[in-house]
């Protein structure tokens, strides 16, 4: 069967829902879709409306040249998005902020107009005009002030500018997330009332609306000024440090308070604690802090008068913790926690229409349902009962519809609504489900332990026997329960390939046993989970034991390491955004304070894939990029300066094979770049396992 999937350039092009918002009257859904742009040199989104039934016509409500993201309704139906565009008044044309799009039609307003732009919505408030975003601010002076914080940030970033200075001051660890470096501006949240929103073709010039008169100010003062006819953003969090990183947060209806987990700093890194912020006063009562806690996701109950979070005791090298669902007051009293003979972690909460439950999907066998948790501490019921795995979950204030995305291995995610019984429904959408060229079945295998390992298993069209790809999911507290643009099976499948998803030890949604099984022990239950399921796999009529290699990225890179140094059964292994020396790996990663904190000296000296360099025969791809801030470049040029010091011939040459981005990061995100990725893997899995010739991709010269 011809797809999408047999060609590179199709398959990029195809349109992919990456975002969902429903309106409080739950009759419009806002999806954000994601097209290739014209030059096919990276992805523009849009906003698009679909009615939350099962039929209708999808209706496109932005388009612009920098793409909308990060939307949200008002109480009125109004729909806020972030995008770069230019405004009326000629400014924001190259940051991103805040806009409006008014629900009962006419054109999208500006709100915000930040020389460092708007991060995002972090809340809005169900029953009054108020909306928290996150903006980046320079740091300033301890003055107290709350209005001018942003005309200070302007004033300052000119004079960086002006003096081309880029250097940045840390005073605090961490330097840098995944892909950017931190600072030298600081996450902040600000509160922005938007009844003070006005139309900007009503007001007079001498309120701020450039015309010739106000064209005669300095361009300084013009740089550093902020429109009159923009609701002023008045600063929360004053002097954050880097405390709000990775805030999350929900406003209480009226709007008054924003229920935010924030950090506490550490020697370093933070632990996450959850405060209430009174918006007028920015005044913070910590409602709870706990020694080697975090206190994460809190959301609010649509009446305002209970929170909802996720508390979770922090790893050790003895293992991980459960992640337990604890509710309050909103003042924090009466704090308890439900849901307490539930063995599985959350990846999002939302309060029911009602306030009796929470939903949450959670990782589980492969899939990812939707649970409902009783507050008074009834028994957990699991809502969807299907194949897949579903995020995303909005409810309606006013009517309690359920609406989320949902997505499988066999197909990407799309719009659902969710009644209360648990029927599922299909909504409109504009990106259409493609077909695929291959089919799923689940596997399964008994560990040496007793353990039951599962995974699924990507078929191609005919009888076989196949060849075989093993591809190990990462983090690796992760679940391979859906689809990846990344790391997409059906290419391979639709080149004639199975692909075997398994997950072994450390994966999420078989209970906190089955992830200690491998903590502190990566090398070990992880590794004989994947031998294991392996073999059952190949011992089928219709997979060419063979003919198989070993794939994997991040933690299934370290995997691909692992096993590229323990057994020569597989034919090539594509190892990328590799771990390869730990000692080195915890101490110049992003977040070295966690890694180092889940291994003891002899769990990290026992499991280093380094170690084995001398024992690797199998012909490797070694994949990464130069940005990666999570596995720092110098584990794949480590891994690749060894492999030639062990394996290369007199002349250096070697079978194995290294393929850089020096502009990407862990993830290989450019269109251009990612048809590159996929040339080159299959590529050399053709010579390896197909015995076929060794062809380099054009564009790689």
């Amino acid at each position: 069967m011809t797809t999408a999937f047999s060609d590179l350039d199709q398959y990029l092009a195809l349109p992919r829902v990456d975002g969902i918002a429903l309106s409080p009257d739950g009759t419009r859904v806002a999806l954000t879709v994601s097209t290739l742009d014209p030059d096919g040199t990276g992805y523009r989104r849009a906003v698009w409306s679909v009615p939350a039934v099962g039929d209708g016509t999808p209706v496109r409500l932005t388009r612009s040249a920098k793409g909308e993201s990060g939307t949200a309704f008002t109480r009125n139906g109004d729909l806020l998005f972030v995008s770069g565009r230019p405004d009326a008044d000629g400014g924001a044309d190259d940051t991103a902020q805040l806009w409006l799009l008014p629900a009962g039609g006419g054109e999208a307003r500006p709100v915000t107009r930040l020389a460092g732009g708007t991060g995002g919505v972090l809340a809005t408030a169900s029953a009054a005009d108020v909306v928290a975003v996150t903006a980046d601010l320079l740091p300033t002076p301890a003055t107290g002030e709350r209005v001018g914080v942003v005309t200070r940030d302007a004033a300052l970033r000119k004079r960086r500018d002006d003096k081309k200075v880029s250097a940045i001051l840390h005073e605090s660890y961490p330097v840098r997330y995944w892909d950017h470096d931190l600072g030298p501006d600081q996450t902040h949240v600000l509160g922005i009332d938007l009844g003070d929103l006005t139309d900007p073709t009503a007001l007079e010039p001498a309120t701020g609306v450039t015309t010739a008169a106000s064209a005669a100010e300095s361009t300084e003062d013009r740089a550093v000024s902020y429109p009159a006819h923009l609701p002023t953003p008045v600063d929360l969090t004053p002097q954050p440090g880097r405390a709000l990183d990775h805030v999350s947060g929900a406003l209480t209806p009226d709007g008054s308070t924003l229920v935010a987990a924030v950090g506490v700093p550490e020697v370093r890194g933070h632990r996450s604690v959850l405060v209430a912020i009174d918006v007028a006063t920015a005044e913070r009562t910590v409602l709870f802090d706990d020694p080697d806690v975090d206190h994460e996701l809190p959301t609010i109950s649509h009446d305002g008068t209970t929170i909802a979070w996720v508390r979770t005791v922090r790893s050790t090298p003895a293992g991980a913790n459960q992640q337990e669902v604890w509710v309050a007051s909103v003042d924090g009293s009466g704090a308890r926690r439900i849901a307490t003979e539930w063995d599985r972690w959350p990846n999002e909460l939302v309060f029911e229409h009602g306030d009796g439950a929470l939903l949450a999907t959670a990782d589980q066998d492969g899939r990812a349902p939707v649970f409902r948790l009783p507050l008074d501490g009834a028994a957990v019921e699991q809502l969807t009962h299907d194949d897949w795995a579903y995020s995303g979950l909005r409810v309606a204030d006013a009517t309690g519809v359920v609406v989320a995305l949902r997505a499988s291995w066999a197909a990407p995610l799309h719009p659902v609504r969710i009644d209360a019984d648990g029927t599922v429904t299909p909504l409109a959408t504009p990106a259409a489900l493609p077909a695929v060229p291959g089919r799923l079945e689940e596997v399964d295998t008994t560990a040496a332990d007793g353990a039951r390992v599962r995974g699924w298993l990507v078929l191609p069209e005919g009888d076989g026997p196949h060849p075989l790809l093993l591809w190990i999911h990462g983090g690796p507290l992760n679940s391979w329960n859906q689809w990846s643009w990344r790391w997409n099976p059906m290419l391979a499948a639709a080149r004639g390939y199975a692909v075997l998803l398994p997950d072994p030890a450390l994966s999420t949604g078989y209970g906190l046993d089955f992830v200690n099984r491998g903590w502190n022990a990566w090398g070990q239950a992880p590794y004989t989970d994947l031998m294991a399921i392996t073999d059952t796999v190949v011992a089928r009529s219709d997979i060419d034991e063979t003919r198989t290699a070993a794939l994997g990225g991040s933690f299934g890179g370290y995997m691909a390491n692992w096993v590229a140094g323990h057994t020569d059964r597989f034919r090539a292994v594509v190892t990328h955004a590799s771990l390869w020396a730990l000692e080195q790996f915890n101490g110049t990663t992003d977040s070295s304070d966690y890694w180092q904190s889940i291994f003891d000296a002899d769990g990290m000296h026992e499991n280093d894939p380094h170690r084995f360099v001398e024992d690797i025969v199998t012909p490797m791809l070694v994949i990464h990029g130069d940005k990666d801030y999570r596995v720092p470049i110098g584990e794949g040029l480590r891994l690749w300066s060894e492999l030639a010091e062990h394996h290369a011939g007199p002349d250096g040459t070697m079978a194995h094979r290294f393929l850089l981005f020096p502009d990407e990061n862990h993830w290989i995100l450019k269109p251009q770049h990612a048809s590159v990725w996929y040339q080159t893997v299959f590529a050399f899995l053709a010579q390896h396992v197909l015995d076929e010739p060794w062809e380099r991709p054009e564009l790689l010269g």
